[in-house]
């Protein structure tokens, strides 16, 4: 599991180097992306295509090559494979068959995001991509609204500003929101402004929707004090989740007892027979 540059095609380790350089396979999201990463630092390799479409095919060729005692080395367009790319589903075949899988850290552009934020250091949770449609993104969004940690999401061009309208939409728009674009590229952007005046930003120039985004932004504040400040975090994820999953997720995240949220799930929920499990 080889991480990649994310933007600057400097930013690749020596050991990712060295790893691409030994492998007898190199399994590739987009072969021609890889092709351009590899001659960029002097590199050849057998490229393997392995993408969304393909993935559990590819791992079938993958795992008769690491039979025969071959080295594979997997990659995505850019950052850590299978962190909202490709490469999870293949991991777990390859585990499941005995063989051995080694992760080469480097680039991701949700932590590298982080950093530059200045969001307070804290507690924050990685979403991945929101889903495509306003509906299901609004719906998805609501068990995220009230937790207290800073929360991630990567974006494409296309959607980035329906999705900060749907942020000010069902969030606090005073919250504090970082917008970074082309991270490591040259016309890399780290803007900061209330959550509110998000989408106007964007669209005042259009040149501000171009290109690959991470939105970092900054957890709720605490909706209560004390011990029972479980009680919002629980009601918001009985909105979207089951009974089991919300009560293991809300104590989770508060470190709440699993009885008492337990019990209130049930409260909250109508009871023992009111079709959640």
């Amino acid at each position: 599991m080889v991480a990649t540059p994310i933007g600057n095609l400097d930013d690749i380790s020596l050991r990712a180097i060295s790893s691409l350089a030994r492998a007898d396979f190199i399994a590739a999201e987009d072969t021609r992306v890889t092709a351009h990463l590899l001659e960029r630092h002097g590199l050849r390799g057998k490229l393997l295509a392995v993408h969304e479409h393909n993935e559990m095919r590819a791992a079938d060729r993958i795992i008769a090559q690491l039979a025969q005692g071959k080295t594979v080395a997997l990659v995505t367009d850019a950052g850590t494979p299978a962190i909202s790319d490709p490469g999870a589903k293949l991991v777990a075949k390859v585990r499941a068959s005995g063989f051995r899988v080694v992760p080469i850290p480097g680039p991701n552009a949700a932590v590298t995001a982080l950093s530059a934020s200045g969001i307070a250091d804290s507690p924050f949770l990685f979403a991945g991509f929101l889903p495509a449609s306003s509906a299901a993104r609004r719906k998805a969004l609501r068990a995220y609204a009230d937790l207290p940690y800073a929360l991630v999401f990567y974006e494409a061009p296309h959607r980035v500003v329906e999705c900060a309208e749907d942020l000010a939409a069902l969030l606090d728009p005073q919250r504090p929101i970082v917008i970074a674009r082309e991270l490591t590229k040259v016309f890399e952007q780290i803007h900061q402004c209330p959550l509110g005046e998000a989408a106007d930003w964007l669209r005042a120039d259009a040149d501000r929707q171009r290109g690959e985004f991470v939105l970092v932004l900054e957890g709720a504040d605490s909706p209560k004090t004390g011990d029972q400040g479980w009680e919002q975090v629980l009601a918001t994820l009985l909105q979207d989740l089951p009974l089991a999953q919300a009560v293991k997720l809300a104590c989770k995240l508060t470190g709440a007892r699993k009885n008492a949220v337990y019990a209130r799930a049930l409260q909250l929920a109508g009871g023992p027979t009111a079709g959640r499990r």
